[in-house]
């Protein structure tokens, strides 16, 4: 008789991450272009140029460099997760992080629901960043 171990997915705990580490990058990215932005024509607040620059290095610290050096972001932290490489299983790469954050805008469409389509058909219960970046996300 042939058993099939079914995969741990933590499909909620990483929609809980998920929201918390966005949550935080649209706070302060909305912060910073209250303050520092310019006001349109039609009342709204933007940067463009150099002072669009804070906003993308933020977001890559937060995403990549944090979760290299402390091996989570502040979500995954919280909900006791953190991604590894795939193979070896060590600690990700400043280039894997980087993969599996620069599709999140896909992975996010629709309140998340591209990812959480592909993890839940996912054999290694990988969202798009993690199939791009060979990773695959752990319990600590």
């Amino acid at each position: 008789m042939l058993i099939k171990l079914k995969k741990e997915k933590f499909l909620s705990r990483r929609i809980i991450a998920g929201l918390i580490d966005y949550t935080v990058i649209f706070f302060v990215t909305f912060t910073y272009i209250k303050y520092f932005g310019e006001v349109n024509s039609e009342g709204e607040f933007y940067v463009s140029g150099v002072k669009a620059l804070p906003v993308f290095i933020f977001w890559f610290v937060y995403n990549c460099v944090i979760e290299v050096y402390l091996q989570s972001t502040f979500g995954n932290y919280l909900v006791k997760l953190k991604p590894v490489d795939e193979k070896t299983e060590l600690d990700i790469t400043i280039k894997q992080s980087f993969l599996r954050h620069i599709v999140d805008p896909i992975d996010m469409f629709f309140f998340g629901l591209v990812a959480i389509i592909i993890i839940t058909n996912s054999q290694e219960s990988k969202r798009l960043g993690d199939l791009l970046a060979k990773t695959k996300v752990v319990k600590i």
